[in-house]
């Protein structure tokens, strides 16, 4: 059963949290807000070019937005605690996630922390969402996204539901992120969800 927040006495849910320089900042902030709300403990990585996005798609400062979290670690601090399968944690989510982190995964070139800690994911069996955000996809992203899903990775493009008739984008920011936690069994309640046809 979907649970809203931690039972008494028992253990906070861990999840790590990264944002890529991929357009789409916004996701990552709700994401983070609705797991606050949640009481899931976060550890969050903000590349370079995530920061740059977040201030010019925006008007959240990167400070405020890893202030959202619980833990913080830089990209490239390699010996951080989530880099390490010892570290337990109850997955992880990369939104968005930029083609260049998808190829890194794909490749098991683990260049920095985002892409050490989605290979320990994989290796460790725990549930990796790659919110993917391209458009359109060559080859060369089909072919990558089909290998880290062959792997374990679940593949989460941010498509908007139309079908909720959305009044505003944080309608649709707030249902394509509430599916994500879907896939954690963590319910968000703050999107419709589908329900058959209705009659007028």
């Amino acid at each position: 059963m979907p649970a809203n927040q931690s039972q008494a006495g028992e253990p906070r849910k861990q999840i790590v949290v990264a944002i890529t320089g991929a357009t789409g900042a916004i996701l990552g902030i709700n994401l983070l807000l609705a797991l606050r709300h949640l009481n899931v403990e976060t550890h969050l990585i903000v590349s370079k070019w995530a920061e740059s996005t977040i201030k010019y798609e925006t008007d959240y400062h990167p400070s405020n937005v890893k202030a959202l979290a619980d833990h913080v670690y830089n990209i490239s601090d390699m010996a951080a605690p989530i880099s390490s399968g010892s570290f337990r944690t109850d997955g992880m989510i990369i939104l968005p996630c930029s083609m260049k982190t998808l190829a890194a995964i794909s490749s098991g070139f683990c260049d920095d922390l985002i892409s050490r800690t989605a290979d320990v994911t994989l290796k460790e069996r725990r549930k990796l969402v790659l919110v993917t955000r391209e458009t359109p996809l060559s080859d060369i992203h089909l072919r990558n996204m089909l290998s880290v899903s062959r792997s374990g990775a679940i593949i989460f493009p941010p498509v908007p539901a139309f079908y909720i008739r959305p009044s505003s984008v944080e309608d649709l920011v707030n249902q394509s992120v509430g599916r994500m936690l879907d896939l954690f069994n963590l319910d968000a309640g703050n999107f419709e969800r589908w329900s058959g046809w209705k009659k007028d």
